[in-house]
């Protein structure tokens, strides 16, 4: 049960992840940033459970093609960094990530600023099988609709 801290791009964690738990769990993210919302399957288990969805979002791994494909149609240049990983017992993964982009298309109800955006989040993941069946996340969604609105206020 070793804690790990880093500032590893979410690929990099992928290709040296020392389990199975940890080199899904930073496969997730790095969905986020290739955009691959086909890659949900290798990831994700069909019938996940994310028990922080999205208002009005699908369930199972629907949901989360959908919150990839969301990053992906709103985002460029989305990077991941993990800050720190810990396998727990029992299947248990904690990811605490920042993400970078540029908000360069709609996402989330809100048109496109060209505005950075950095913002940091955590995961916990119950891996099972090579699949994660479970999901917790919060990121820094206010953060994340603020930088997306800032300077929105100047070009009125």
């Amino acid at each position: 049960m070793t804690a790990i801290s880093t500032n590893n791009t979410a690929s990099e964690m992928v290709r040296s992840a020392t389990s199975t738990a940890l080199r899904v769990a930073a496969r997730e993210l790095e969905l986020y940033d290739t955009g691959d919302v086909a890659g949900a399957d290798e990831v994700f288990a069909p019938d996940v459970i994310d028990h922080n969805p999205a208002t009005e979002a699908a369930s199972g791994i629907d949901g989360m093609r959908a919150s990839i494909a969301a990053v992906r149609d709103g985002f460029t240049g989305t990077q991941h960094r993990i800050l720190f990983q810990q396998e727990l017992p029992g299947g248990w993964v904690v990811l605490h990530w920042r993400m970078t982009a540029t908000h360069t298309a709609d996402a989330f109800g809100l048109p496109a600023s060209g505005n950075p955006v950095d913002i940091n989040g955590q995961d916990i993941m119950h891996i099972i099988d090579g699949k994660i069946t479970e999901i917790y996340h919060v990121e820094e969604l206010l953060k994340l609709t603020q930088q997306i609105s800032a300077g929105a206020q100047q070009s009125k």
